[in-house]
Formats: C-alpha cells, structure tokens, sequence
C-alpha cells in the first residue's frame, strides 16, 4: 500500500546512545530475486523480503504480467513458469513508482520477451530521469520503443521478435548491466558483458547456481558471459539487511560523541560497501564482525563508533560501490572540520533528483560552504554550526535519500527542520523514522 503524504518536523539535537539495530531489508536484492524468479522454472521462495514502495511496486507490475505471487507469514512464493513467461494484456500499462532500479531491470526482462507492446510510466520524480542509455541498449536487442526519441516516461516498449545477445562493456551503472543480463537470458546467441569497474553484482550472484547459463570469468577486467535461451532453476533465498539504509545510521553514530551502535544481519557485499571502506580509511571507527556466505552473499554484523574523522578525499573509484551513499557523505562532510573532496560524481544529477544540487541547497541552510563543478564536489566543513537563525526546509523532491540526510543533519546539529514528503523514504526504507525514534530522535508527524 503506497503510503500518504506527510512532512517531518525536527526541533531538537539527538542525546548520545548505545544501541543495537536490525535496518530493513535490501532492496536491490529484493527487487532482483522477485524478477529472476518470475523467469525461473518451478517455485522460489523469499525471506525477509523489503516491503517497501519500490518492491511492492514490482509485485504490482510482475502480477499485471501474469506471474503469481504469494505471501504466507514472512515468506513471499514466486510461482515462476521460465523464461519469455511474462504475459501483457491488451492496453494495460506498466507503473515502476519511483523505482529506477525497477524501470530499468523490468524493461531488460520485456526487451526480449516475446509479445510484449504496453505502456510505461512512474512517479513525477522517475519521470525527470533520462532512459536514453537503457533505451539505446535494449535497442540493440532489437527492442523498439514509442515515441522515438523519446527518453523518459511515460513511453511504450515493444520487444523484439528475434532478439540477439549483444557485447556490451559496462560503465559504472550496475542497473545497466543487469538490463543487459536480463535481456541476454531469453536472446539467441550469447550475450558478453566487459566490466573495467565493479558494480554491484547481486544479479550474477543470484543466477551463478545455473552454470549452463552464467559464466564469470576473472582476470584482468571481469568478463560476464550469458549463454541465452536456458532453464532456470528456482531460488531460495533470506534478504539480509541493506547497507545503503545502514549508512544513515552509521553516520549518525560516527557524528555524535559518546555513541555505539550495532547494525545486525546487513549485508556485506563488496561492491556494496565503498562507504564504509571510504570512512574507516578516514579514521571512523567501524567494524564488520560475525561473517557468513549464503547464496554467493556475505552478510554480518557492522560495530560502529564515534571517531574523529579526517576530510573525506574521496576519488572517482568510490562512486560505482558507494552512489546511493553520497548525500550522507556529503552530510558528513560538512561537520569534519576541513575541505573534503569527492570527484567522479557526475551521475548524481540523473538519480531521484539533482543530489549534487540538492544537497548544496541544504548545506547552505546551514552555513556550510561548497563548490561544484560538472564531475566534482568540495565542501568547506565545520565541527560546530550554530543551529539559531537557521532552518532546513527540503521541498518536495521525491528522493528517498535527500530526506533521509537532511534528517540526521538536523538532529546532530539542532537546526530546526521542515522535510516535506517525508513518505518518499518508504521507498527503500520504511522502519526510517522507528529506528530513529528508538535511538532518541524527536520530530513530529504533519500531515
């Protein structure tokens, strides 16, 4: 159920604590293991699936393509009937909500499965962000789309009668590369994937128990092969916690004197914690403990402490494992005392909104001083910022986190914040606000 709007209102700093937190479950494996089973044979079952908008917004779409999803208890069935199985009725339209991940994983999977010509649309924030990449791609696969040269939503998708897997070399979009593996695995041929940078790899990881159709093979640069047309085998798999939400938390602790926290069952993927690595390269007291593989996925537990950081320098290979990250980075930033720097982030102007821009506007609210430049970011930070005579007001911009940075910089520095539609944030992460209230954050609910 999508949630109504509301605004938060935040008048007061945050006291120290000690906790131990359980976030809500990641979204980018919840979003991925709902799509694969759809396509796989049999039965898959999920645990600890994220409720949030975005995958319920999956469920909605995958249900309008004939693919029959159950819940009982914590379990969610995906009743998978193979490849090329996703049936469109006549005039019925497709809406990804505010989900990118969504629009662009989904459209890879109708690219090439057969009899597909329906419409595409989503939120007002997903309808600002350019297609133009993904629509180019699925091009290639013989996938034609209405109008042409249209490239943001609403628009229609028709798949190709006779789709060709294709060599693609990967940039710094993990959402691309999916795309392009969930359009290879129902295309004649194979599809050949060069990544010269590693992003996040949940989808590989979750289709690596199918060898006649995967393979990865590591060298120099990682190469992906899919082999098209092949069975695929039903998963069964428990979503562990998601480490992007982990990071608001984290951040928070890292900032305020005399805390802990304790962050349980989070995932620990390599291409998915560039932040934390970025931080305790800075001096930020973080561990990762308690360690376990299941389903080619590490996941554990993440100790954190207050520390004394030094400026963030933080270079353009950080940004493919930590881009859902940088607007708490930038928060971060601006209350370590010094100049930090982080380059090789010019893709933030195409996610939910301009967060490069965005988040300027909000440091500016609150005295801090920074600079941008096409693909690089600095920002003059301070230890203490008087929190009299200031407010932080965030417009209605549709973007999870913005919402979520603005929040943790109002109640470490005790400006006074108006967050309007707040329920943005229950896109990925809806236990937000309970977690907080648990640790100590006061605001109030306006609706």
């Amino acid at each position: 159920m999508l949630q109504k709007s509301f605004n938060v209102i935040i008048n007061q700093k945050i006291s120290n604590f000690k906790k131990s937190i359980i976030v809500d479950a990641d979204k980018s494996t919840s979003i991925r293991i709902l799509l694969i089973g759809a396509i796989s044979e049999g039965i898959s079952s999920v645990e600890n699936i994220l409720e949030s908008d975005d995958v319920l917004s999956a469920i909605k779409c995958l249900r309008k393509l004939g693919v029959k999803i159950v819940k009982r208890n914590n379990l969610h069935y995906i009743y998978g009937k193979g490849l090329g199985s996703l049936v469109a009725k006549k005039n019925i339209s497709l809406d990804f909500g505010n989900s990118g991940t969504l629009a662009r994983l989904l459209m890879g999977l109708l690219s090439t499965n057969p009899d597909i010509n329906l419409s595409l649309t989503g939120d007002n924030s997903l309808k600002k962000r350019s297609m133009k990449k993904l629509i180019l791609l699925m091009s290639e696969f013989g996938a034609t789309f209405k109008p042409s040269k249209k490239f943001n939503f609403p628009f229609r998708i028709i798949s190709s009668k006779f789709p060709i897997g294709i060599d693609y070399e990967s940039g710094v979009s993990a959402q691309l590369k999916s795309a392009v593996i969930f359009a290879g695995l129902n295309s004649f041929g194979v599809t050949k994937i060069l990544e010269k940078k590693k992003s996040r790899d949940h989808t590989e990881n979750m289709l690596l128990k199918n060898n006649e159709v995967i393979k990865i093979i590591n060298k120099k640069n990682k190469l992906i092969i899919i082999n098209g047309k092949r069975k695929l085998n039903s998963l069964k798999i428990s979503v562990p916690g998601d480490p992007s939400s982990g990071a608001f938390f984290s951040a928070l602790t890292i900032l305020k004197k005399n805390s802990s926290m304790k962050i349980t069952n989070i995932g620990l993927n390599p291409t998915r914690i560039g932040f934390y690595k970025l931080l305790k390269k800075h001096g930020a007291k973080i561990n990762f403990k308690n360690i376990k593989q299941s389903n080619n996925e590490l996941y554990g537990d993440i100790h954190v402490k207050y520390s004394n950081l030094k400026p963030i320098k933080a270079s353009k290979d950080y940004y493919v494992n930590s881009t859902d990250e940088y607007p708490i980075l930038f928060v971060i930033a601006a209350l370590t005392k010094g100049v930090s720097k982080f380059k090789g982030i010019g893709d933030l102007v195409n996610k939910e909104s301009n967060r490069i821009l965005e988040m300027q506007k909000i440091l500016s609210q609150v005295g801090i001083k920074s600079v941008s430049t096409k693909d690089e970011l600095k920002i003059f930070g301070k230890e203490f910022i008087d929190p009299s005579k200031k407010k932080i007001i965030v417009k209605n911009l549709g973007d999870h986190r913005i919402c979520m940075s603005a929040f943790v910089l109002s109640v470490l520095t005790g400006v006074k914040a108006k967050i309007n539609s707040f329920e943005t944030v229950f896109t990925s992460s809806p236990s937000f606000l309970k977690i907080m209230k648990n640790i100590g954050a006061k605001f109030e609910i306006q609706k």
